[in-house]
């Protein structure tokens, strides 16, 4: 019986090639620097699109809880105005720094990634 490839898989050909012990180590840490297990992906990755790119992803997690403790501010400021009627210019002001850094650190990480192009 001739065995097809399923839809999901249809990389039906397969290429070999012979590496040293210390090629495949360096390759494997290299794998793991940029997050991939699977060493057919990795090398296919690198082969078709002619680099991996590793990226520390730390600045975008803190923007990503900058923007989150902002929302939660501005939540409770509306309901608050929304129960008594007013609020502190004092908050809105803390709001706005807030929002001014998480807008700097976009900014920033922005012209990071222009610059690797």
């Amino acid at each position: 019986m001739k065995r097809t490839a399923s839809p999901k898989n249809n990389r039906t050909c397969k290429i070999f090639f012979r590496v040293t012990p210390k090629e495949l180590e360096i390759i494997r840490k290299r794998m793991d620097e940029v997050g991939v297990k699977n060493l057919s992906s990795y090398l296919r990755r690198l082969v078709l699109k002619g680099y991996v790119i590793e990226m520390d992803l730390s600045d975008f997690n803190e923007i990503r809880r900058l923007a989150s403790i902002i929302s939660n501010n501005l939540n409770q400021y509306a309901r608050r105005a929304n129960e008594t009627g007013s609020i502190y210019v004092s908050e809105i002001e803390k709001l706005q720094e807030s929002h001014k850094e998480l807008v700097r650190m976009i900014a920033e990480l922005s012209d990071r990634f222009s610059a690797m192009s």
